[in-house]
């Protein structure tokens, strides 16, 4: 069962005491991300996160690293659209030393001119890393068509120019306005006594920055077209939609349709594409969701002599299923989603950042048995309604490698319901 504390200064404590575990897994989830930026200093929330482990007023970067990994443990951190988080694991009696060392990093940073330069060659190179990866950038790609022109469509790591020209003060700037503890959680979940946890976090979280509330633009679909003409083994191919926010009535039935759609060997688009056609080594659908839209995608790669008959066969697919869904495949379909959620509960970090990002999405932690009742409360009707909605919607295709045959948009377009 979980346990939350408000502090003074709006900072929300919440953690999950997990019987039988030495470990705990701790970090401090903030509600920034890619969606904050402006297009001037796009990929500075994700240069952030970077620059925050190279040193504050009391460690540099090696003792940063040094005080976690002596005692086995780990730290990472993450970027998205809409969210930032700084996290460890640990050995449960260790625990103080990463609360000392996550709320020193965000409350003082000192963003040395030397690390900067430095992380800004680290995140070029990184940049270039997923520029050679044409399966990652598609996905990039799709979503800079989708949403042009909004912070929502760029990169979260940002462009090499644009990188290469942020300062330490936009650095610096960018977390003392968009970070403040009312949009803050410290999540923990493990071996944890609740109360003495919120002792040390007041404790140290006493110079946190008091940044603006988010204030988002509200995302727009603009249907588009990405394609590149490149020398590769492959065409990787991303057919997409809009999809539904977080809060949407039918958010549980999409995963179901997605799973039974493309979500695993047994899925229609794996056995016709795959195993019946061989047009594909791997194809799948997936759903992702904001807090004020989503996406619904089919990612596969495929080759130049096999694209012109992947596309009918893929779009056939998708008008039959909005039609044909059956309860068998909705049954696999649930079963599916409670067994990545009740396997997922087995580990402390899962619980840890499931409960820091409910707090943040719905302001509530949900529990377990309400979400499974969701599940269960799908039916064929909700899933061919929610389907039928998003395939009406205008598609987005990103595509990369030798696309000569690979038909139009409006074409491929015309072939959807």
């Amino acid at each position: 069962m979980h346990k939350i504390t408000t502090l003074e200064n709006g900072l929300r404590v919440v953690t999950q005491h997990m019987p039988g575990l030495e470990t705990v897994s701790m970090g401090i989830w903030n509600c920034v991300g890619g969606r904050d930026e402006v297009k001037k200093n796009n990929g500075v929330a994700h240069l952030l996160e970077h620059m925050a482990f190279k040193g504050t007023n009391s460690r540099n970067a090696l003792q940063i690293a040094e005080t976690i990994e002596n005692v086995g443990g780990d730290i990472n951190a993450y970027t998205s659209k809409e969210i930032t988080a700084y996290y460890v694991k640990l050995i449960a009696e260790d625990l103080p030393l990463g609360i000392d060392i996550l709320t020193d990093i965000l409350q003082n940073s000192t963003f040395e001119e030397n690390e900067l330069n430095r992380e800004r060659g680290v995140i070029i190179q990184e940049i270039g890393m997923y520029l050679d990866s044409p399966d990652e950038m598609i996905f990039d790609y799709w979503q800079e068509k989708a949403f042009v022109n909004q912070a929502i469509g760029r990169s979260i790591l940002g462009e090499k120019e644009i990188i290469k020209n942020i300062s330490r003060d936009e650095v610096r700037n960018f977390m003392l306005s968009h970070y403040n503890p009312n949009k803050m959680i410290v999540s923990a979940a493990g071996k944890i006594d609740h109360d003495k946890f919120v002792d040390k976090i007041k404790k140290n979280c006493n110079a946190l920055p008091n940044g603006k509330l988010n204030d988002r633009e509200k995302a727009v679909y603009s249907p588009g077209e990405y394609r590149e003409e490149k020398k590769l083994e492959q065409i990787h191919l991303l057919l997409g939609f809009e999809g539904i926010d977080y809060h949407h009535d039918d958010y549980y039935s999409l995963l179901i349709y997605s799973s039974l759609l493309g979500g695993g060997m047994s899925s229609r688009l794996f056995q016709e594409i795959r195993e019946k056609r061989g047009l594909v080594y791997g194809i799948s659908s997936f759903c992702s969701s904001y807090s004020d839209t989503g996406i619904f995608g089919i990612y596969s790669g495929t080759g130049d002599n096999q694209i012109q008959e992947l596309i009918p066969v893929l779009c056939d697919q998708l008008n039959s299923s909005v039609d044909s869904i059956n309860e068998k495949e909705i049954n696999r379909g649930k079963a599916q989603l409670k067994a990545s959620l009740l396997m997922g509960r087995e580990s402390a970090f899962r619980r840890c950042e499931s409960a820091a990002r409910q707090l943040l999405v719905f302001d509530r932690v949900i529990d377990p048995t309400e979400i499974l009742k969701k599940i269960d409360d799908v039916n064929i009707d909700s899933v061919k309604k929610i389907s039928k909605e998003i395939v009406s919607n205008p598609i987005t295709i990103s595509s990369i490698g030798p696309i000569k045959k690979l038909e139009k948009l409006e074409k491929i377009q015309s072939r959807i319901l």
